[in-house]
């Protein structure tokens, strides 16, 4: 059963991403940060739907959703070209990425628009969280970073919270002095500040690609398997490209 909401206000973030707040009649949205709606639409002739994390706190009317678009996606297209008083479908929230254990130290490592479900469980580890959090999250540039000043307020705020910033376009950027490469390349180090690795929760978001890779890296380095989160659907998404 979806639900009929109705776009308030829309807010450019990076070149290519769109921040949409969604409000609904009547009702209360309930989950935890990190999982996701899906928003129903019709394309060619189809009807189609597209997951979306929720950025925001739940509790109230509203959702908030962070996009990026892409040329060549449907769902991402039709999002950007939404604006304020448009009518949506979605579906009620859900998902697996969403922390496990707050008392239990946490690795976050996220791509691209993958730190959309992240950014808010880390932000919820830094108001609950019991031991030690590091996000290592990886994007093309520094123009791209989306959340990055809420990220650096987040963790001047607390010592319980580490971000780690790595770049792999950055060769031309002169005002870069931080990590360079894809967020694999900097896994083993992050993980030299997590004192038992058989008892950290380790999320992962991000292309399947490196989802997968990173997965693997984390269980040779002593992460137990089955406490490394996803949504789960990587697998597939890799073998079908």
């Amino acid at each position: 059963m979806t639900l009929s909401v109705t776009v308030a206000d829309v807010h450019r973030m990076t070149p290519d991403v769109k921040q949409f707040r969604l409000v609904a009649d009547d009702h209360r949205f309930e989950f935890d940060p990190g999982q996701h709606t899906s928003v129903h639409f019709e394309a060619d002739g189809e009807d189609q739907e597209r997951p979306y994390t929720a950025i925001n706190a739940p509790g109230t009317n509203q959702l908030v959703l962070t996009i990026k678009r892409y040329d060549d996606g449907t769902g991402s297209v039709y999002m950007h070209d939404r604006t304020p008083g448009d009518e949506i479908e979605i579906d009620p929230v859900d998902g697996n990425l969403h922390l496990r254990d707050p008392e239990r130290d946490a690795l976050f490592v996220a791509t691209g628009t993958g730190i959309t479900p992240l950014y808010p469980m880390i932000r919820q580890y830094a108001d609950e969280g019991q031991g030690t959090a590091t996000l290592v999250f990886g994007e093309r540039d520094q123009e791209h970073l989306i959340f990055r000043e809420s990220l650096d307020q987040l963790r001047a705020g607390t010592d319980a919270v580490s971000v780690e910033y790595v770049l792999s376009d950055a060769d031309d950027d002169a005002a870069w002095n931080g990590r360079t490469g894809h967020v694999q390349d900097h896994l083993q180090e992050s993980l030299e500040g997590l004192e038992d690795l058989a008892n950290v929760d380790c999320y992962v978001c991000g292309v399947p690609e490196m989802v997968l890779e990173t997965q693997d890296l984390l269980e040779d380095a002593g992460v137990d398997g089955d406490r490394v989160f996803t949504e789960g659907w990587e697998a597939d998404a890799a073998d079908d490209d």
